[in-house]
């Protein structure tokens, strides 16, 4: 029996294929893209959170920075491969999540979303204080190091295919998640967790995990900047990265798998293109934000897809 692909797993494919094409036809920076790659990552780890769990947290930032900074030192410090210094980053920030997690379920609402900025600004403060992240100078010069201790990653088109594949496998890895029983289970807990409650779930250890997974994959977002960009820097952690990863969600659309990346796109190239207005770019910014989403409710990619019609 054939297994039929969705709609939405044919515009998957398509996506991927035309983003592999990418360092070939000269239209698009490859480093640009890789920041995109790392900023979808990041906006979906939150998207997961608050797009199928219905948490909205205000300190993601200091899972991305974790995942950065630690990543960055084992790689210069250490000498590791690239692979084995992005599971260092994951495992640091799934780590630090499940913590924060632990606490911050406690309570929900505005809440829940006030004690998660609050231990973000706590890990903003140590990465003042803490010696191997170096304060404000940050940790400069990251090796890109070799993949597998076979390929050389310092080539722009190595890199970006590396960066390509560890997106893809967070994308994946979200959807599974997603369309798996247990984020059914996230959902009917968005949706109305009274009920859930009343069906006999444990919404505090649904939330713990979903918080936890989220954590992890910002870290591996944080991470894989830290390699691309050969930085890792206080404004990773800082609670304006957090803000970032909730406008990209929200512009690009809650709960839709390919919102966060649309918006981390439309994001990034904002930042690109109104860089040189100096303090006029974030006034700009919002208030196209504030455009999209009195015209674009359910997102830009939620909108498209209530349009034609498409099952997200």
């Amino acid at each position: 029996m054939k297994s039929k692909l969705s709609t939405l797993d044919k515009i998957s494919l398509v996506i991927l294929a035309l983003l592999a094409v990418v360092p070939f036809q000269g239209m698009v920076y490859d480093l640009f893209m890789m920041k995109v790659f790392c900023f979808a990552i990041f906006a979906a780890s939150l998207n997961l959170l608050l797009g199928f769990a219905g948490l909205l947290s205000f300190g993601h930032a200091a899972f991305f920075g974790t995942g950065a900074y630690i990543t960055a030192h084992v790689m210069k410090e250490w000498g590791l491969t690239p692979e084995l210094g992005l599971i260092c980053g994951v495992l640091c920030s799934t780590v630090l999540g499940y913590i924060f997690g632990a606490l911050a379920i406690r309570r929900q609402g505005i809440y829940f979303a006030m004690i998660t900025l609050a231990l973000a600004q706590v890990i903003y403060f140590l990465a003042t204080q803490v010696p191997f992240t170096n304060g404000e100078d940050g940790i400069q010069g990251v090796p890109r190091g070799k993949f597998l201790g076979l390929i050389e990653l310092s080539s722009s088109t190595h890199m970006y295919y590396f960066a390509l594949i560890v997106f893809i496998l967070a994308f994946f890895m979200i959807k599974r998640i997603v369309n798996s029983p247990f984020g059914q289970v996230m959902k009917s807990i968005r949706e109305n967790e009274p009920r859930a409650i009343s069906l006999g779930y444990d919404v505090n250890r649904y939330k713990l995990i979903a918080f936890t997974l989220s954590a992890g994959l910002a870290g591996l977002g944080g991470g894989l900047k830290s390699l691309v960009l050969q930085l890792a820097s206080l404004s990773d952690v800082f609670w304006h990265t957090s803000g970032e990863a909730v406008l990209m969600t929200i512009l690009g659309g809650i709960g839709t798998l390919w919102g966060p990346v649309a918006g981390a796109a439309i994001i990034i190239n904002l930042q690109n293109y109104l860089a040189n207005l100096g303090g006029w770019s974030t006034i700009t910014t919002g208030a196209i934000f504030v455009v999209c989403v009195l015209a674009f409710r359910r997102g830009i990619v939620g909108e498209i897809a209530y349009r034609l019609k498409i099952k997200l």
